[in-house]
């Protein structure tokens, strides 16, 4: 339902009421630790919904503003303004025992906590509300969720996009919007903790250099070093580590922070020092070379084959295309796929991907709203269904049939859920009492045998307590939110498929996301974690895993964004990538006992730039007994990147698959 003018009033929501400090910065760049905040708008308001408060102030950075094409602000604007140190305590009075709230509210606070750290000041906010992410969880029918979309659909006035005030105040009106929407659905608040910054700088190490060649593999007894090889050094050398890497790395090889078995050679005067990579090497069976040697060799390297750029490959199709093959779903359930959810591997080597064949990629047309089901043979299609209750089994075997009838699995309720199955055990479910209020029909466990033999609105056997009758929002053609008005429904992947990313706009190259989205859990932390891995399989360097403790890698190619308790996105800057860089696995590990058994069905979503449709989504539930679960990838297929749902999951930690990946994790 569109909202033509949004109340004010909120002060009915009391799980909703606090005290917020709405927060837009427009900025020199996209990169916190380099650039600079030039403008910033702050709006209080209070736990009624009520306006308490309103600072705004341009800034002079002390650089270069930046694409001014996108915000007008140019130096001769900013000439004259104020620094950020001279209004921080004004902006901190602001925020100070407030919750912080933005649209993607992690670029605003990362920028903010950087300029505090500048001015040698303390950042006061405990916690923030990010509200893309919470529209998100909403789900409202909107074509995409950036800030001028959601300000359309819930009926606020914007009259200057990226000026930071008037955003502030566009911003009040989506959050009160988005409130009473939550409260309608009973949705909890990703509310996400903030703690203080420890270090004033906190920046990531410079980037190493990529190799630009592939590895050829190991060195060979009394043979030359070829362009590519990958090297480590362990151990005290007469000659500076240093040097010794610099001269390397001007020779093309390619040198490592930790031994694997893809290592060429590991560089030391004391084999058998005892270091870990000496143990590593010995274990690997890698060939050892003393400094003096490897410094002669040094100066005859031989040339090594170039990593093959944005142009390799032929044939690659530059549309979309869904790949079904040994992951795609069957008749009665998912295919198995060797190392899959529900098998430990039997090492921590990386998972293997794999192979589909050619014949099993199919060209299909770009993401649109899918046919009516009688036209497509799907009874499902274009329906969103709720799993509520079952045992894990059931309900992920349920989730697995709705998929096959051509409809999405969701995780939560949202404003897209057009139906839901009751399975023993989900009359307990607090959402079910919601059902009625929203027009949700709610059926019993037979109706996925055949959901085509009755009405959208009342199905047979539907569960005590469903409105009888009552209309499906997508299929009531006197609601305001039939189906004609509902945005484009992203593909609905199988476990292993697989999807062709289109290729960029020609003045755009945004940045892709990977959400992962669970039920919000009391008893187990879970951490989103991604490895940028080369042609082996294996990370360059140790800096290439990102998780929650280093959430962005050297390049900033790379970076976690913690968007609340119960999701979180790596995003990719894929354009920036070297060539030598083939893939980005995005993996989830419990900390604690539990397993993803408990946790239950994880959707993971393809989205192309911030708050824009989504292009893929998968819904991942087969696991049982594991605490560490691959979701998904980006990786290269000739001049194409595509996406994949894996869904593999290993009984293992987050150690082992990092060391797996070539990760130097001490033990």
């Amino acid at each position: 339902m569109t909202l033509s003018s949004p109340s004010r009033d909120v002060s009915g929501l009391r799980d909703y009421a606090f005290d917020w400090a709405l927060v837009d910065v427009e900025t020199s760049g996209v990169i916190a630790r380099r650039d600079r905040v030039l403008s910033v708008a702050v709006v209080t308001i209070g736990p009624d919904g009520e306006q308490t408060g309103e600072f705004s102030t341009l800034l002079n950075p002390g650089c270069d503003p930046g694409p001014v094409h996108v915000h007008g602000l140019t130096a001769e604007r900013l000439l004259g303004a104020p620094t950020f140190e001279q209004v921080a305590g004004r902006i901190g009075a602001l925020l100070q025992d407030r919750v912080l709230v933005a649209h993607n509210a992690q670029f605003d606070y990362d920028f903010l906590a950087h300029e505090f750290a500048r001015a040698r000041l303390y950042l006061p906010v405990s916690q923030r509300l990010c509200t893309l992410a919470l529209n998100r969880q909403v789900d409202p029918p909107a074509a995409d969720m950036k800030l001028g979309t959601l300000a359309a659909h819930y009926g606020v006035p914007q009259t200057r996009a990226h000026d930071a005030l008037d955003d502030t105040r566009v911003l009040a009106g989506i959050l009160r919007a988005t409130l009473r929407e939550a409260a309608r659905l009973d949705l909890p608040l990703p509310l996400v903790a903030c703690p203080p910054r420890q270090d004033v700088q906190f920046a990531p190490q410079p980037p190493k250099t990529p190799c630009a060649y592939r590895n050829p593999g190991r060195a060979e007894a009394g043979g030359p070093l070829v362009q590519g090889m990958k090297i480590a050094i362990t151990g005290e050398t007469a000659t500076s580590r240093a040097e010794l890497v610099a001269r390397s790395v001007a020779a093309g090889l390619n040198v490592m922070s930790s031994v694997s078995r893809h290592t060429s050679a590991l560089v030391t005067n004391e084999a058998g020092s005892g270091s870990a990579k000496a143990r590593r090497a010995a274990a690997e069976g890698v060939p050892v070379i003393d400094e003096h040697t490897f410094l002669r060799l040094l100066s005859d390297v031989r040339a090594g084959t170039p990593h093959r750029g944005a142009a390799e490959g032929a044939g690659a199709s530059g549309g979309v295309a869904l790949v079904s093959g040994v992951g795609a779903l069957v008749s009665g359930g998912a295919a198995a796929v060797p190392g899959s959810a529900g098998a430990a591997p039997a090492s921590t080597a990386a998972p293997t991907p794999v192979a589909v064949p050619s014949t099993q990629v199919a060209a299909v047309p770009a993401p649109r709203r899918p046919a009516p089901a009688a036209t497509t043979g799907r009874p499902l299609a274009g329906r969103r269904v709720l799993i509520l209750g079952g045992t894990h089994p059931a309900a992920a075997a349920a989730r697995t049939r709705v998929v096959e009838l051509g409809g999405s699995a969701a995780i939560n309720l949202s404003r897209t859920v057009t139906d839901a199955v009751l399975l023993p055990g989900g009359e307990a479910d607090r959402r079910l009492r919601r059902m009625p209020d929203l027009g949700l029909p709610v059926h019993d466990e037979h109706w996925l045998n055949a959901p085509g033999a009755a009405a959208p609105g009342a199905a047979p056997g539907d569960a005590p307590g469903a409105a009888a009758g009552a209309a499906s929002p997508a299929t009531d053609s006197s609601s305001p939110e039939r189906e004609a008005d509902r945005p484009p429904s992203p593909l609905v992947l199988p476990r292993g498929g697989v999807v062709d990313l289109p290729a960029p706009q020609q003045d755009a190259a945004p940045l892709w996301h990977i959400t992962a989205a669970w039920e919000p859990q009391e008893a187990a932390d879970i951490d989103v974690v991604a490895f940028v891995l080369d042609d082996d399989e294996q990370v360059t360097f140790d800096e290439d895993f990102v998780f929650y403790g280093a959430p962005e890698n050297p390049a900033g190619t790379v970076r976690l964004l913690t968007d609340g308790p119960a999701e979180q996105t790596i995003a990719v800057d894929l354009a920036a990538l070297p060539p030598g860089s083939r893939k980005v696995a995005v993996a989830a590990a419990i900390d604690g006992e539990a397993t993803f058994g408990d946790v239950g069905a994880v959707q993971v979503t393809a989205v192309p730039g911030t708050g824009a449709a989504p292009l893929a989504r998968a819904t991942l539930d087969a696991a049982t007994t594991e605490r560490t679960l691959l979701l998904a990838e980006f990786y290269r297929r000739g001049p194409v990147w595509r996406f994949r749902a894996v869904g593999q999951g290993y009984d293992d930690g987050l150690a082992n698959l990092a060391r797996g990946y070539g990760v130097d994790i001490a033990d």
